[in-house]
């Protein structure tokens, strides 16, 4: 067989790697469903009106064609998701008779888009998101609810800093509204540039394509400049001299926002607001969320989310809802392939039962099966080599414990990183809590530098 021509945009991982990922994973599910969020799993595909309807560029979805199709099928009319929110509102409408609501779910899935690879960003990748859904009305609440459910989420993943930035697009749009502008979802739009283009540019652009004056740019920007940790940017606000009905409806739900999830900062975790963030997605209409990574926003954001209340409708019924999606293939692969953020082995067993010879293999078989059926990963030795030779097997592996069936004596388990051995009885010897499963060893600090 030939060399297998690599892929950009379609990272694999090596063992270790993925069981990074999957601690990392399983610490998200957990949190989830501490607050009652629901696992679900979406269809891969979607029909394209489906996933072309909420203005994704056309030229990023996969579409579907089977390799043998004559000419008149050449084309499927189904492409892969491009992230979960869409299949989600379409679930929704899908089995509307059949979910009890306020639905909560979690959904963490591949998802695939044909955009230029690049660190950060991949043609297929993985995604974890939470939404809150309701029927026809969805009390506010319940954004204080997803925005508290993600930041304890996020609080305990073992990463550098993480911070999740709140904003209104009601306070927005109230402010743009107080200052006389024309077109507020058109600067909404301009002012979502201001993570990639200079401040200057943007305001060109505020008077060239949303219409606005000199003066009212200078006061967008200024407004796009507030952020705090607490619930003084509302008084920032205030000193800026606009007044509009929309606005404080808009100040008085980020402030509830933001106190709703301050309590689960911590060293490797933050929670502010950032009136810079408009999110360009005009489905988005009120409480809108970024996620940013210290030491990599060259990555720009690794989440994003918001309230929408139009997104899900059949026409008669709408759903309005609440979400955040956090980026795990975003996020994770650039640490890992820095090696950066690994996994303490590459094989999830916790003890290598050694093997005297091979007469004796059915005995360690047994002892390995005893441990299994307690719930403790576990292997035996490929072949009875020397006891040194099986120990630094183990050490490869990263398998923390050998063990050494007994002939008229008890039987011993070792320690390798110690040293240290006593005498053990499969029945009822645990490992430490800690050593049961492969755990994430980061050597990144908080603020994203390496240690």
């Amino acid at each position: 067989m030939s060399t297998p021509t690599s892929l950009s945009g379609f990272p694999e991982l090596l063992p270790a790697q993925r069981n990074a990922e999957l601690a990392v994973i399983d610490q998200l599910r957990a949190t989830f469903e501490l607050h009652g969020f629901a696992n679900i799993e979406t269809r891969a595909v979607e029909p394209l009106d489906v996933l072309l309807r909420k203005g994704e560029i056309d030229k990023e979805v996969y579409v579907l064609r089977r390799l043998q199709s004559d000419d008149d099928t050449s084309d499927s009319g189904v492409g892969l998701h491009y992230d979960l929110t869409v299949p989600f509102a379409r679930y929704v409408l899908d089995n509307a008779g059949r979910l009890e609501f306020p639905f909560r779910r979690y959904q963490i899935q591949r998802v695939w888009r044909g955009e230029r690879p690049q660190e950060g960003r991949f043609r297929e990748f993985t995604q974890a998101d939470i939404d809150i859904i309701a029927k026809d009305e969805l009390p506010f609440h319940f954004d204080v609810e997803a925005a508290r459910v993600l930041a304890e989420a996020l609080a305990a993943l073992p990463l550098p800093h993480l911070s999740l930035q709140i904003n209104n697009r009601k306070l927005i749009e109230g402010f743009y509204r107080g200052i006389g502008a024309h077109d507020p979802g058109a600067a909404m739009r301009v002012i979502d540039k201001l993570d990639k283009l200079p401040p200057e540019k943007v305001g060109a652009m505020l008077v060239a394509d949303a219409g606005m004056s000199a003066h009212q740019a200078e006061q967008c920007l200024a407004l796009a400049t507030i952020r705090r940790s607490d619930t003084s940017f509302v008084e920032r606000v205030h000193a800026l001299g606009v007044g509009h009905e929309l606005l404080d409806v808009g100040l008085g739900e980020l402030a509830a926002v933001l106190d709703g999830c301050a309590a689960a900062a911590n060293e490797r975790f933050s929670v502010e607001a950032d009136l810079r963030i408009a999110r360009g997605l005009d489905y988005y209409t009120g409480t809108v969320f970024e996620i940013n990574m210290s030491g990599y926003e060259s990555l720009g954001a690794v989440g994003a989310g918001g309230r929408y209340d139009a997104l899900a409708t059949d026409g008669r019924t709408t759903y309005p809802g609440v979400g955040i999606s956090f980026g795990i293939s975003r996020t994770l692969v650039p640490l890992l392939q820095r090696g950066l953020l690994s996994s303490s082995r590459s094989v999830p067993s916790a003890v290598l039962v050694a093997l005297v010879d091979e007469a004796s293999r059915p005995a360690s078989d047994a002892i390995a099966q005893q441990l299994r059926a307690r719930g403790i990963p576990t292997e035996v030795a490929v072949s009875p080599q020397k006891y040194g030779r099986q120990i630094r097997y183990a050490d490869r592996r990263g398998i923390p414990f050998v063990w050494f069936p007994g002939d008229d004596e008890p039987d011993q388990v070792k320690d390798i990183r110690s040293g240290e051995q006593i005498a053990a009885d499969a029945r009822s010897w645990a490992p430490p809590i800690e050593d049961l499963r492969p755990q994430v060893i980061n050597t990144v600090s908080s603020e994203g530098q390496s240690t």
